[in-house]
């Protein structure tokens, strides 16, 4: 396992975190625990959860394992968000000092801690002032409530002001950044990336497989059937399965990641995690395992080293279609001087 500072800050994590979404849903309470062991003892440190995630049970579940477990709380980063309603009434959602002071305290009572390591906000919230969230987070870090805080699903416009705004005030900064990104979805490249590395942000992708498209688990013009999840519950987003599955370039980048896959002999998901893994930003990419076996493969990508060669195959296949400006020739050349070092 490879570690890294998280972010602009001092604390250290493993370059593979661990998404716990599936906690309370999809796997019960004991699953959950020995998948949550079996990664610690793969050398994991960082565990991402959510207050939404299974209306809190996710965190609840965190909670009794550390609680069982008091020699593990002091080696793991601890990692959780708030943003998304808890409830039904009109504050119980958004990023106001209001509903977040309750979303804070509510996860730090679940988790069984007294600190949280890395508070991230789930979404924008384009109600809430900017300057009143950020002063909470400022406010949050100094009374010891977290140590870090971050975001999820900003924009590079969003991430930029934030940045700004919190060093104009004298105010904790943030640390992190949680997008989706992946071989398949890349469209980050174009603003969030430079963004990140502008502002010295980490980045914690999600759906690293592209929801399962990466881990060879899907054929074409084959709907999912059996032990996947949209085998088990089509409504979950079959649609959005129908219009990857007559992408062109979805079965290109499946192939080429199988086709190198093969011939290291290892799964078809830890080419697409190695070659994650070292795009510029990234910090530490959250694995969503359903299983312990899942995980052990997952992990296993940490071992993986692929040439030169075999990441340009990958980012020339999965290349993300901006075309129409700003975002055509002009941007893709200052973007590739940006990563070579050039101006």
């Amino acid at each position: 396992m490879q570690y890294r500072t998280l972010g602009n800050s001092g604390a250290v994590v493993s370059s593979y975190a661990l998404g716990t979404m599936t906690f309370g849903a999809e796997a019960g309470e004991e699953h959950s625990h020995a998948i949550l062991d079996d990664y610690v003892a793969a050398g994991g440190n960082f565990i991402d959860t959510a207050d939404v995630y299974s209306s809190g049970v996710s965190e609840e579940i965190i909670g009794r394992w550390l609680g069982a477990r008091p020699d593990v709380r002091d080696r793991v980063v601890l990692a959780t968000k708030g943003r998304f309603p808890m409830g039904t009434a009109p504050n119980d959602v958004g990023t106001s000092r209001r509903h977040l002071t309750r979303a804070l305290d509510a996860s730090l009572r679940r988790l069984g801690v007294e600190q949280i390591d890395l508070y991230q906000l789930h979404a924008w919230d384009p109600v809430t002032p900017l300057e009143e969230t950020l002063r909470f987070l400022h406010d949050a870090v100094s009374s010891g409530k977290i140590a870090y805080y971050g975001f999820s699903n900003f924009l590079g416009w969003q991430l930029t002001k934030a940045v700004h705004v919190a060093r104009a005030h004298g105010w904790s900064a943030p640390v992190t950044l949680q997008p989706q990104y992946s071989l398949l979805v890349r469209e980050i490249e174009s603003e969030i990336v430079p963004a990140s590395l502008d502002a010295g942000i980490g980045l914690l992708p999600w759906s690293p497989l592209g929801g399962g498209w990466l881990s060879g688990k899907y054929k074409r013009d084959q709907p999912p059937a059996g032990a996947t999840r949209l085998g088990e519950n089509p409504e979950r987003g079959m649609e959005a399965w129908k219009a990857r599955n007559a992408d062109p370039r979805t079965w290109a980048v499946v192939e080429e990641v199988e086709e190198i896959a093969g011939r290291y002999g290892v799964s078809a998901s830890q080419v697409a995690l190695a070659w994650l893994v070292d795009q510029p930003a990234v910090t530490s990419i959250i694995l969503g395992a359903r299983t312990t076996l899942q995980l052990a493969d997952n992990l296993a990508a940490a071992e993986l080293r692929l040439t030169e060669g075999e990441m340009l195959r990958l980012r020339e296949v999965s290349r993300p279609r901006v075309g129409v400006y700003p975002y055509g020739p002009m941007a893709q050349e200052q973007r590739s001087r940006k990563l070579e070092g050039g101006r």
